[in-house]
Formats: C-alpha cells, sequence, structure tokens
C-alpha cells in the first residue's frame, strides 16, 4: 500500500513533489497500488519511485521522469507517455493498452509479459529492453530504436514497424503476422522459429539475419537485403521475393512453393523445394 506523507506531498502537485524529490534523493518514494488515474502529472519526478500496481490509467505523463521506477503491474491503460523517461523501470506485467509512447526512452527497460496492444511508439528508444513474451499488436512502432532488443515470444501482429531498428535484437518465436516493417533494419536480427505469415518487407535490410524456419508464408520480400541470412528450413510458400538480394544466404531445405522469384540470384540451394515457383528472369546459382 502507498505511503500517505507521500500521496499527501503528491496532492499539493508535482512543483512540491519534485522540490522535495530534489531535497530527499535518499528517500524512495512508495505510491504502490496508488489510485493516480486521469490527473496532470506532467514533468513528475517518479524516478526510483514504488508504483507496484498503481492505477495511472488516462493520467498525463508527458516529459516525466520514470527512471529506474517499479511499475511492476501498474495500470496505464490510455496514458499519456509522450516523451517519459523509463530508462531502466520495470515494467513486467503492466497494462499500457493503447498508451501514447511516442519519443519515450524505454533503454534497458523491463517490458516482460506487459501488455501494449494499440500503444504508439513511434520514434521511442526501446535499445536493450527485455520485451519477452510482450503483446504489441497493432502498435506503432514505426522509426523505433528496438537495436539488441529481447523480442522473445513478443506478439506483433498487424504492428506498424515501418523503418523501424531491429538490429541484432534477439527475436526467437516472435508473431509479427501481417506486420508493417517495410525499409525495417533488421541486421544480425535473430528471428528463427518467428511467424511472419503475411508481413511486409518490402526492401527490408535482413543482411547475415538468422531466419531458421521462419514462416514467410504469402509474405511481401520484394527488394529485401538479405545477403548472407540463415534462411535455412523457412517457408517462403507463396512469398513475393522479386529483386530481393540473396548473395551468400544459405537457402538449405527451404520451402520456395510457388513463390514469385524475379530477376535474383540464389545461393546454395542445397534441398530447396522450387514446387511450382515462378521463376522470370532469375538466376539459379550455387557457387
Amino acid at each position: 500500500m502507498a505511503n500517505q506523507e507521500h500521496l499527501a506531498l503528491l496532492n499539493q502537485g508535482v512543483a512540491v513533489w519534485n522540490q522535495w524529490r530534489q531535497k530527499n534523493l535518499h528517500i524512495q518514494p512508495d505510491l504502490s497500488e496508488a489510485n493516480l488515474r486521469d490527473i496532470n502529472l506532467q514533468g513528475i519526478d517518479f524516478h526510483g519511485v514504488n508504483l507496484t500496481a498503481a492505477d495511472l490509467s488516462l493520467t498525463q505523463l508527458m516529459n516525466a521522469n520514470f527512471s529506474d521506477a517499479n511499475l511492476i503491474s501498474a495500470q496505464l491503460i490510455n496514458a499519456n507517455l509522450t516523451s517519459i523517461n523509463l530508462k531502466g523501470a520495470n515494467l513486467s506485467n503492466a497494462n499500457l493498452i493503447s498508451a501514447e509512447l511516442r519519443f519515450a526512452n524505454l533503454m534497458e527497460a523491463d517490458v516482460v509479459n506487459s501488455n501494449l496492444i494499440g500503444t504508439d511508439l513511434q520514434k521511442a528508444n526501446c535499445r536493450y529492453a527485455n520485451c519477452s513474451s510482450t503483446d504489441l499488436s497493432r502498435s506503432n512502432l514505426a522509426e523505433a530504436d528496438l537495436i539488441e532488443a529481447n523480442l522473445s515470444n513478443a506478439n506483433f501482429s498487424n504492428a506498424n514497424l515501418y523503418e523501424a531498428e531491429l538490429i541484432g535484437a534477439y527475436c526467437y518465436k516472435a508473431n509479427l503476422y501481417k506486420a508493417n516493417l517495410i525499409g525495417a533494419h533488421l541486421s544480425g536480427v535473430y528471428l528463427s522459429h518467428a511467424f511472419l505469415k503475411e508481413a511486409n518487407l518490402y526492401r527490408a535490410d535482413l543482411r547475415f539475419a538468422n531466419l531458421k524456419k521462419v514462416d514467410f508464408q504469402q509474405a511481401n520480400l520484394r527488394e529485401a537485403y538479405l545477403r548472407g541470412a540463415n534462411l535455412t528450413k523457412a517457408n517462403l510458400t507463396r512469398a513475393d521475393l522479386s529483386s530481393v538480394y540473396l548473395r551468400g544466404s544459405n537457402l538449405n531445405k527451404v520451402n520456395l512453393t510457388d513463390a514469385v522469384i524475379d530477376n535474383i540470384n540464389l545461393v546454395n540451394l542445397d534441398g530447396a523445394n522450387l514446387q511450382e515457383a515462378t521463376i522470370r528472369d532469375g538466376q539459379i546459382n550455387t557457387d
């Protein structure tokens, strides 16, 4: 339960609270289970604050500092978190449905098992964040920084990842069904066993990515860059591979049934299934 003295201080306003924090850096405020719903806390200093199971739904938190805060199981539904600092914060099991997280800093944050359905993370910094098993379906992550983030088992179905930075990210068994990955930067990404059926990867950069056993059924990979990628046993049934770059990639035992292969170089096709693949002006090269 929240410390009543700390709640009383907060009720005096953001300016009073922030001044008190600056003078009492040794105190870790306890606002666990507090009802902070639908109030204006713009610019609040909540760094290191215990907000376990607190209700911050509909709350205005623009430019607030939540670095290293404990937000386990917190409710942040429809909260405005624009430009918020959540660096190192613990958001595991938090509920952020439809929250506004544009330009937010989630670097090194723990978002395990959180619900971010419909959130707006455009241009957010999620570098090194732990988002394992997080539900990000239908979220807007356009131009978000997810470099080396842990996204294993995360749900990105129908999410917008347009030009997102996922370099070196760990996406084992991630669900990217119908995700928009146009122009996304995925070099060195680990997507083994991921589900990308009907995903749009037009002009995406997947060089040296681990795509072993990835399901790319009906995915759009037109003009994608897959130099040196490992596509062993990947399922590319009915995928569009027009003008895709595959120099040095490994397509061992890949399934290309009904795939569209137009004007590309294929390397290492050992055991590949090309049943009814549409090859137009393609150059099959196994050297």
